[in-house]
Order: structure tokens, then C-alpha cells, then sequence
């Protein structure tokens, strides 16, 4: 293939979309950007510092020194046939790759070199990544590389890639070919690196070996100081330096008047100094290497404009050498590991050591979780609060506790989404083994300081991502402890069948049809011992319960009597529990304690309520929703995560044709695509319409319905006609010639309209509507529901994230409260659902493919025992939008929403 006239190219014009943030395997962080002709000083500093075994791996030779010639065809490239990328620390180039396409063809010679202090930190796999994406943007379909053959690191960079290589040896050097478009491969591995990367990252924070306090105070009123403090209170592992220059010691520990002073390393600073004193801040530590910066101070993008501006620049310029950060605005960090006890928050104590891990992004929020989760019985591995998430996310953290083993749940209290489609990506992979429970807060309003640094995603698009990634969503915090302390404390349940045993009818049928309103089955009736029965007596009842094979979960009522003290029940209902060891979830409404009480728990080795305790409420509704919840969680856990399905027939390649082609110069506008090309669009898919003609006369009416075959249907070509009611009677099934006639003749009258559908008559079904609608933070969601007034006006829809496997799609159809129509309700033959899941999952195919398919409506869809058919069909095209989480490895831009 031919390239384009390149000779006229700005060298310093280079697509600005590919200059990232890059996250290395280490934790730490670079910036890459395609080289221009001002960085030829950086090159020829960077090639001296290669040593000559480097050197000579990468040039085949000794080549001590560039030549000018070479300097110029290094620096200056056209960032078309010629691409090169620089990893920048600081000002120091650390790394060069570049590409050169070979012959005017699509193929192109690969290589790069890495700085010798910097190997090992995966600095080739992202440079490969990038190039091969560049490369594809270009029309590039090929590497080749030519590598000695004992330059074992490089090899394995091209071999661990995830692509088909093949490989020729000559003389002891190794020709390499592989296609570089993506494979499924190639794209686990960069996953699996991009979650290992991000992992270390966090696993620096949150294991620092030395802390600095940089404003460091004796004011017990300043946060200086009570950062300090709670440090120290916490008996942190490592060490504590305070930086304060007006004092040589604080809290009886040695100060120093800068973090540059400090004569250690420092894993972690914690910045508690004012506003506008936190880039000097920044300077200090840039230049003492330090790995992670915890900004506890406010005044930033929730103050406003100014504010923002700031942020951004102080992210910008820690990413650059190297750093992370957390915050601004943030509560802190915690680490109850008995190694660790790190305690760099505001809040006064170290919680008790647990399995759970909490990320916060309010930091006024912060202190009272951590208070409520001690006083609830609740035990944290690890707590971040992030505050304004200029940097460090949920996400990193989810990448984190997938694999940290003393992490057995996840929860999030999230105000708003900085990258959705990365997070239901993740929360998905995550919830498989473990469970993450989180509060969305901003349902129907966003804090003003949030609007501006966050992702706006509408409430269909959380609830469809939350469902679909097997996230448990709750509304409250309340709510939030309550579904924890089940799944901190108990098993997950095998089914949905509850037992109920109490001393109290009332009760127990509270908790009866709460547990029936939530979806739950009774095993059986409830059980009531009775006010009278003794402790040994309401033991025994609980233990048949838990002994029936009909029982899956219990839930327990207990109105303690007066004349004996309801602590012995308690103890009796543990000891029955734990001599029994039937792995099936408990939870109780117990002495009206809200938690965990003493009598209740099992204790760890370090007193502390753990696995195995018997969480209470003050109501059994709530006992009963927190357990309908874990339910719920355990059977999404038990089904089949189903497989990424591409039906048969599909021609994505064709139908990007008919986009391109009919996108051309629309200059960035959305387009409504005729009739005839939503045809052509929808058959490259494999999605057939019901044969239809637009007629302009009578003659032309009848004929239409001659060659469709009678019966037919007519409807107006006006959309905004359609769903007039005075046009439904000429939309019924018309068979014979005078008909038509005169369904054209009355149809034509109303809408004041010359064209009219002629429609051949589709199987008599149920009218179903599949859409698209795109996010642009989230992604491309599918929906699903049954057509009509009624189903709209109660918002009677189910929906899915792109891309869909089988289950999800499977499981689309029948989510909708009207879907039993579809499956023989009151006797009627079922619909065909396995054509319904066909063209759904053809739809979704159609729009991971096309993303300039920004909305598209199948409407109405007739179900029916014959197959499913699409009488209707409404497709919007538009310029494709970002897409945050596609591409090669990259940190969220810094100017991006958080």
C-alpha cells in the first residue's frame, strides 16, 4: 500500500492524543511523547549515558557517539512513516522507540532502547504497545525487527507481547514478524500488566518504609500536628520524619527543615502545608525521589477555577518525575497490617485489623466511617480516602485488592466516576471472587465542586454497570455496614430459601414479608419458640433449622424476655452456631444492637470480631434486605459468566465502508441515516427488516403490496406521525387490493403526506424494542424492553454494557418486568428467545465495531414462536467519541475527568 505525501509535515505537529502518562511495573511513572527536533540535545545525553553493551545490542556495533546525520533523522520524523516516542523523567529522555515503515508497504521496522538504570521497569512492552498503536492509526498492519540473538531482555519483550511472532536466525541475529493488530491475547497481556503495574503502585502507598510529615506542627489546632500524631499514636513500622524548618524537633521526634534534608529515602510524603504552599512542597520531593505524595490539604479544584489550574499542574509535574499522587483534599491512608500499622489520616485511631478495604472520596465523610465501621464490629486491611482523585482512583485501588490476600471485600463510597468504562471492567473481574458493596451517592444531584473534575453518567448507565460487573449498590451508608457485615462475617448462601425463628409472631412475620418482598423464599413457616422457652430451647430450634435441607440462610428474631437475661440467648445462639459449622449465612435482630455485640462474636488472635460472628440489627427488615442482598450477590457469583460471542455473517469491514462513507464531510455533525442505508448498515450485521417499499401514489401502493406479498401493513414516513392514535386504523393487516387503495388514500389525508410505507405483514408477535445509547464517559449501552406507552411511562427497560457475552444477553431479555410475556405467560406460546439473544448480541457486535454509531433504535421488534422480526429501524451516526479505557497502557489524563 501506498503512504501518503508525508514531506511537508510539521516535525513538531505530532496527534496530541498520543503523549500519555504511563505507568510502569514498579509503581512509578513517565511521561511518553513522540519525539520533535528540540529534544536532539536529550538524545545525544541519554545515548551517552547507555553503556556500551546497550549500545551495542541496540546499534550492533560500539557507535560511541551520533553522527550529526544521525542525530537529524533521529529527531526529526514525520509521525507517519516515521514514528518515535521518548520516555521523559523529568527532563531525561529514559527511553526511545521508534518505527520506520519499510518500502511505502505496510509493514515497518521496529526497535527501541532503554536507559541502562531504567531496564527492567517494562519501559519496552509500553513503547511497543504505543508504536503499534500509532502504527494501526497510520495503516500499518506489520512489524519486523531484527535483534541479536543473545539480547535475551529485548527478545522477550516482542515474545511476551501476546502476538504471533515468527522468527528467523542468520549469523546470531533474530528476524522477527508479527501483525500488530490486536489479538485477544495481546490484549490480556497488556491487561495483565496494566493490573500489576497499578497494584504496585498502590502496594508503594500503602507499604511505605518511611513517611515525611511535611508540615510537621507543635499546634495541636494545626493538621500538621494531628497527622503527625495519629502516626505515631498508630506505632507505624517505619519511620517518621517531620519536616518543620522553625523547629528542631516535634513530638520528640528529630524535624528536619525540608524533605530534601532528610538523609534516608522516603516512600511516602504527607503534605499538610496551605495551598500555596504545596508546589514548593512539590519541588523538594521531586527531588528527593520520593514515590507518593498524600496532599491531606484543601484549596484546590473544589475551591474553583484557580484552584483546578493548580491541581492539574501539580499532578502533571509528579507524574512527570516519577511520582504518584493521592488527594488533594484527602483524608489519608491506613494500613492495620500489625507489619505496617500505617495511620497517615486525619481520623484519631487505627481500626481494628479486618479484611475489608474502603475507599472514600469524601474526606468529610472519612472520620465517621471509620468510626461507624469500629463501632459496628467491622475490621479494615486497608482505607483510602482520596478527596479530589486528582491521580490515585478507585480504580487502582480495585486493581490493588484483587490480589492483596488479606482483602476479602471491597467498599466504595464513590460521589462520581472519573473512568466508568475501566471500572466496570474491573469491578467485574473483582467481584468473581470477592464482593464489593458500594454507595453511589449524586443520584439525582452532583456537588458543584464535583461537576467540573467528574464524569457525568446517568442513572441507567450506573444501574446497568453495577448489575451487569456484579457490584452490590446501596443507597445509604447504613445500608453500606449493613450488607458488610454479612459478607464480612458469614458464608455466601447456596440459594434463596430462608428460615425464620424468633420468640416473637410479630416479629417473625415482619422479617417473613420483608424477606417476600425482596425475592426471597421461606424454607418454611416461621418458627416461634415463644417468650416462655429457655435458652437451651430456642438453641435447639435454631439448630433444626439449620439442620433442613430446604434451608439456605436463617434469620433470627429475638425480643429478649423479662425474666432472663437476653445475653444468655445470645451466647446460646453462638455456641449452636459454631458447634454446627452448616457454612449457611445468619443474621439476627438481637438485644436491639446495632453490629456485632460481645456475645455474638468469634474473636481473632487480636480480639476482634471475625468469621463466623453473628451480625444484628435493630429491625429485621434490615437484618432481612442485608441478607437479600448477599443473596442476590451469591447467585449473579453462581452463574456462568458466559463467553464474548461475535454471531456468524458479520462484515464489520463493509460496514465500516458504508460509516466512512456516509460520515464524509458531515465535518463533525450526527447524521439520521435513510431508510435504505440503515438497511444496507444493519444487513452487514446480519439484522434483516421486514421488506418494505415507500410509495408516492395509490398505484404505486397496491403495486408495492403486490410484489411484498399480501397482507401488508402502511404507516406514515413522518416519524412524528407514527404514534398518532387516528393513524392506527390504517396500520392494521390489509389483504386485498382495495384495501390498500384505500389505507393509502386515508393515510395520505391525515398526515398530509404524498409517501407512505408499504410493509409485507411480519409474523403477529409481541412489539419489543432494542436500542443503543451511547455515554460518553461510559460506553455504549444495549437496552431491552417491551414496546408501548405503558412500558415507557414505568421506564421498563433492562440494560447492558458493550461488549455483551452470552449470559448478559441472555439475561437482558429476561430482566424487564414485562418479559414474562415473551416466555408463555398465562399459557401462551413462548416467544423465540434464542432469535431475540441473536439480534441483540448482532447489535452489540454492531457497536463495539462501528463506534460512530451513537444511537440506534430497533423498534418494533415482533417476538413471536416463529423468530423475531424487525419491522422498524432508526440509526444516528456521528463522530466517535473518546473512549477512556481503549488503547494502549495509559494513565487518565491529567485535564481529564476524575
Amino acid at each position: 500500500m501506498a503512504s501518503e505525501d508525508t514531506g511537508n509535515r510539521d516535525p513538531f505537529d505530532f496527534p496530541r492524543e498520543w503523549e500519555a502518562d504511563v505507568l510502569l511495573s514498579d509503581g512509578g511513572t513517565v511521561h511518553l511523547r513522540p519525539v520533535i527536533p528540540s529534544d536532539a540535545d536529550g538524545l545525544v545525553a541519554f545515548h551517552g549515558r547507555l553503556s556500551e553493551r546497550t549500545r551495542y545490542f541496540r546499534y550492533f556495533g560500539a557507535y560511541p557517539r551520533i553522527p550529526q546525520r544521525d542525530l537529524e533523522r533521529f529527531s526529526v520524523v514525520d509521525h507517519h512513516d516515521r514514528v518515535a516516542f521518548v520516555a521523559l523523567l523529568g527532563d531525561d529522555i529514559v527511553a526511545v522507540g521508534r518505527y520506520e515503515r519499510l518500502e511505502h508497504g505496510p509493514s515497518a521496522e521496529v526497535a527501541f532502547v532503554v536507559d541502562d538504570t531504567h531496564q527492567g521497569r517494562g519501559l519496552g512492552s509500553i513503547l511497543l504497545e504505543h508504536l503499534a498503536a500509532a502504527a494501526s492509526e497510520s495503516g500499518l498492519r506489520r512489524f519486523v525487527a531484527e535483534v541479536l540473538a543473545e539480547n535475551a531482555a529485548m527478545v522477550r519483550v516482542f515474545r511476551d507481547a501476546g502476538y504471533q511472532v515468527s522468527r528467523e536466525i542468520e549469523e546470531g541475529v533474530l528476524h522477527l514478524e508479527f501483525d500488530i493488530d490486536p489479538t485477544e491475547e495481546s490484549l490480556a497481556v497488556a491487561r495483565s500488566r496494566e493490573q500489576a503495574a497499578e497494584a504496585r503502585s498502590v502496594h508503594n502507598l500503602l507499604h511505605p518504609k518511611s513517611v515525611a510529615v511535611i508540615g510537621a506542627s507543635t499546634d495541636p489546632t494545626k493538621i500538621g500536628y494531628v497527622a503527625l500524631t495519629n502516626l505515631l499514636s498508630a506505632d507505624f513500622a517505619g519511620t517518621v520524619y517531620p519536616v518543620n524548618p522553625e523547629h528542631k524537633s516535634v513530638r520528640g521526634v528529630r524535624a528536619y527543615p525540608s524533605v530534601v534534608d532528610i538523609p534516608e529515602d522516603v516512600d511516602l510524603a504527607l503534605v499538610a502545608v496551605p495551598a500555596e504552599a504545596v508546589e514548593s512542597v512539590l519541588d523538594g520531593a521531586l527531588a528527593k525521589g520520593v514515590k507518593t505524595l498524600l496532599i491531606v490539604s484543601g484549596g484546590f479544584a473544589e475551591a474553583g477555577p484557580h484552584g483546578l489550574h493548580a491541581e492539574l499542574r501539580l499532578v502533571g509535574e509528579a507524574r512527570a518525575h516519577g511520582m504518584r499522587v493521592v488527594g488533594p483534599n484527602a483524608l489519608g491512608v491506613l494500613n492495620t497490617d500489625a507489619s505496617v500499622r500505617l495511620n497517615a489520616t486525619l481520623a484519631p485511631r487505627l481500626p481494628a485489623r479486618g479484611r475489608t478495604g474502603f475507599f472514600c472520596q469524601s474526606g468529610a465523610l472519612g472520620t465517621a466511617i471509620l468510626a461507624d465501621a469500629e463501632a459496628r464490629g467491622l475490621g479494615l486491611s486497608t482505607f483510602v480516602s482520596a478527596g479530589n482523585r486528582a491521580d490515585v482512583s478507585g480504580n487502582d485501588l480495585l486493581q490493588y485488592w484483587e490480589t492483596d490476600p488479606a482483602t476479602d471485600l471491597v467498599l466504595l463510597y464513590l460521589e462520581s466516576f472519573g473512568n466508568p468504562r475501566k471500572f466496570a471492567r474491573l469491578a467485574r473481574r473483582l467481584a468473581r471472587t470477592k464482593p464489593v458493596v458500594a454507595v453511589k451517592s449524586g443520584r439525582h444531584a452532583v456537588r458543584p465542586q464535583l461537576a467540573a473534575t467528574s464524569a457525568e453518567v446517568d442513572e441507567s448507565s450506573v444501574q446497568a454497570l453495577f448489575e451487569q460487573a456484579g457490584v452490590v449498590r446501596v443507597d445509604t451508608l447504613a445500608q453500606l455496614f449493613d450488607t458488610a457485615l454479612v459478607f464480612a462475617h458469614q458464608p455466601l448462601p447456596a440459594g434463596p430459601r430462608i428460615a425464620i425463628v424468633g420468640n416473637s409472631s410479630a416479629i417473625g412475620l415482619l422479617a417473613a414479608d420483608t424477606a417476600r418482598a425482596q425475592g426471597l423464599r421461606l424454607a418454611s413457616d416461621p418458627v416461634d419458640v415463644g417468650p416462655q422457652a429457655s435458652p437451651e430451647e430456642f438453641a435447639a430450634a435454631v439448630r433444626e433449622a439449620l439442620n433442613s435441607p430446604e434451608t439456605d440462610a436463617l434469620v433470627v428474631v429475638f425480643v429478649p424476655p423479662l425474666a432472663i437475661p437476653g445475653t444468655a440467648y445470645a451466647r446460646a445462639l453462638r455456641e449452636a452456631v459454631v458447634e454446627m459449622d452448616k457454612n449457611k449465612p445468619i443474621v439476627s435482630t438481637f438485644l436491639a444492637v446495632e453490629g456485632v455485640p460481645d456475645e455474638l462474636a468469634v474473636l481473632s488472635e487480636d480480639g476482634v470480631p471475625t468469621r463466623g460472628s453473628v451480625p444484628s440489627y435493630p429491625s429485621p427488615e434490615r437484618a432481612v434486605n442485608a441478607l437479600a442482598r448477599v443473596v442476590r450477590y451469591a447467585a449473579w457469583r453462581q452463574r456462568p459468566q458466559g463467553n464474548l460471542v461475535r454471531p456468524a455473517g458479520l462484515h464489520a469491514e463493509q460496514a465500516q465502508v458504508i460509516v466512512n462513507e456516509l460520515l464524509s464531510g458531515e465535518d463533525g455533525k450526527t447524521t439520521l441515516l435513510s431508510d435504505e442505508d440503515v438497511v444496507r448498515l444493519l444487513g452487514c450485521y446480519g439484522i434483516d427488516v421486514v421488506p418494505f417499499q415507500v410509495v408516492t401514489s395509490a398505484d404505486e401502493a397496491v403495486k408495492a403490496a403486490e410484489d411484498l406479498g399480501f397482507p401488508v401493513t402502511l404507516k406514515a414516513v413522518d416519524e412524528r406521525l407514527r404514534g398518532r392514535p387516528d393513524l392506527a386504523g390504517v396500520r392494521l393487516d390489509l389483504s386485498s387490493v382495495d384495501g390498500v387503495r384505500r389505507a393509502y388514500l386515508d393515510l395520505r389525508e391525515i398526515s398530509g403526506d404524498d409517501e407512505v410505507y408499504v410493509q409485507r405483514m411480519a409474523p403477529k408477535g409481541i412489539s419489543c424494542v432494542i436500542g443503543l445509547q451511547d455515554d460518553p464517559s461510559f460506553g455504549t449501552l444495549v437496552s431491552f424492553g417491551l414496546s408501548g406507552l405503558v412500558s415507557t411511562l414505568l421506564g421498563d427497560r433492562a440494560y447492558r454494557a458493550v461488549p455483551l457475552t452470552d449470559v448478559d444477553a441472555a439475561t437482558l431479555l429476561r430482566e424487564p418486568r414485562t418479559s414474562p410475556l415473551l416466555t408463555g405467560y398465562r399459557g401462551d406460546e413462548p416467544a423465540d428467545l434464542a432469535a431475540l439473544q441473536d439480534i441483540v448480541l448482532r447489535v452489540a457486535a454492531l457497536a463495539e465495531d462501528n463506534p460512530e454509531v451513537r444511537s440506534m433504535t430497533l423498534d418494533p421488534i415482533l417476538a413471536s414462536p416463529d423468530g423475531a422480526f424487525v419491522a422498524n429501524a432508526r440509526i444516528v451516526l456521528g463522530p466517535p467519541p473518546s473512549r477512556p479505557d481503549t488503547g494502549p497502557r495509559r494513565l487518565r489524563p491529567i485535564n481529564a475527568p476524575t
